[in-house]
């Protein structure tokens, strides 16, 4: 609530006076007549009224010397004039609020038209009636809706987002990370790999349907397995030892050619078994041969 500053008649009797005493304006004597001091200056009471007195806001009248003015953010009003735009009280003496588009209410009508009205609607809210507060605004339960759906909350659980609530199936659908493999909401929980969200249970082995969490996996063509099976039906065979060049532990590097595959331990020439990765070689019946031992053929 604000307050205001309440005056009294601002009139005085001058005392009996040898020098002269005059009303600013009109230069009326003033001794043994009743006055105003106004800036410093004394002034009589009719070129008060006519030309010092403030304007009634609610009359539109000036306040005169001999009235009562109440006065609230550099507006005033005559005593009787200060009353609730809504229900017409008095306010001289009781506690009040002044609204944004400057009508003065008393506590009561102030209340029911700021406090207690819907946000959904703008309606009021009777008290008794059914209605829901969330931090401290009020809807009427059927305006109290989410903003999704459009259908009440009432006794459902809710989440704002913002300015906007949503009931918990529709902020899931809505906000909700989707499950990379089947693509659908995450509501607790999950996996994250290579910037990717995953249902646990959907982060299986793509041929045993092992669950791979907190196990070793490999990953080919958007598909992860396990280490068995990565080693058995997608890594590639070598053509030296044959078994499986899977990039795990030793072995990481392969020298590729014409389809074939090798572990680069496993590139050696055939008949002398020096290294051939990165240099010069020749194939002869699908075996490897540095150039010296291929002449010797």
């Amino acid at each position: 609530m604000t307050f205001y500053r309440h005056s009294g008649p601002r009139s005085y009797l001058t005392s009996t006076m040898t020098d002269r005493f005059d009303c600013y304006y009109c230069r009326d004597n003033l001794h043994g007549k009743k006055y105003v001091k106004k800036d410093e200056k004394h002034v009589c009471t009719k070129c008060f009224d006519k030309l010092c007195a403030n304007t009634c806001a609610e009359c539109r009248r000036p306040i005169g010397a001999d009235s009562k003015e109440l006065h609230h953010k550099n507006r005033y009003w005559h005593e009787d004039c200060f009353r609730c735009a809504k229900c017409y009280k008095p306010l001289a003496n009781e506690p009040f609020s002044a609204r944004d588009d400057g009508k003065i209410m008393c506590g009561k009508c102030g209340s029911r038209e700021d406090g207690n009205r819907c946000q959904g609607c703008y309606k009021v809210v009777m008290p008794g009636s059914q209605n829901v507060e969330y931090k401290n605004k009020v809807w009427h339960d059927e305006c109290f809706t989410c903003f999704e759906c459009k259908q009440p909350i009432r006794t459902q659980s809710f989440l704002a987002r913002g300015d906007d609530i949503y009931c918990a199936p529709c902020h899931e659908k809505k906000f909700a990370k989707k499950c990379f493999k089947c693509k659908q909401p995450i509501t607790s929980g999950g996996i994250s790999y290579q910037d990717q969200p995953w249902h646990s249970e959907c982060f299986v082995c793509e041929t045993c349907r092992k669950p791979l969490a907190g196990t070793r996996f490999t990953s080919h063509e958007d598909h992860v397995y396990c280490v068995d099976c990565y080693k058995t039906d997608v890594a590639k065979k070598c053509q030296g030892c044959k078994n499986p060049i899977t990039g795990f532990g030793h072995g990481t590097n392969v020298v590729n050619y014409e389809g074939f595959s090798w572990h680069e331990y496993c590139f050696t020439c055939k008949k002398c078994s020096l290294s051939l990765a990165n240099k010069r070689f020749v194939i002869n019946a699908e075996q490897i041969y540095c150039p010296d031992c291929a002449k010797k053929l």
